[in-house]
């Protein structure tokens, strides 16, 4: 019996060792880094905190956007979740190693806490980029009167 466990054991001893050998080198295979010829988009950030604004009283964020590619990079839309944000953003391509800012302007017409998104589409990805301003609108004062 003992015997018939050791034959059996040295059979598969191969198809373990393949087995195990597979698993080794799929994970150096799978972890390579990747060359990017393409352009690519990196962001400073992508929440803009503002604190306390005043109600009607403009502000602008801006975010930083770099080419980190080796091929240029171009805006293709940038879109605010509503009237209130502005978006001014460079048109043309983006040179690699280069950046260029967006820059956001809201104008709260309400009080009370706010947060809108800003979607950038480029053509380093198929996924857009959500950016968010956020912060507080204080009341407008009210002017004396005289």
């Amino acid at each position: 019996m003992i015997w018939i466990s050791a034959i059996l054991l040295v059979m598969n001893f191969p198809a373990v060792v393949a087995q195990t050998t597979a698993k080794l080198n799929t994970p150096a295979t799978e972890t390579k880094a990747k060359t990017t010829t393409g352009p690519v988009a990196m962001f400073d950030k992508t929440v803009y905190e503002f604190g306390e604004l005043q109600q009607g009283v403009p502000q602008t964020a801006t975010f930083t956007l770099s080419n980190e590619g080796k091929e240029p990079l171009i805006i293709s839309s940038a879109k605010a979740s509503c009237g209130c944000t502005n978006l001014q953003y460079e048109k043309d391509p983006i040179l690699p190693g280069k950046s260029v800012p967006i820059s956001v302007t809201y104008n709260a017409a309400s009080p009370g806490n706010f947060i809108k998104t800003i979607t950038v589409n480029t053509n380093a990805s198929d996924q857009p980029v959500i950016l968010s301003i956020k912060g507080i609108v204080n009341p407008k004062k009210e002017e004396p009167k005289s």
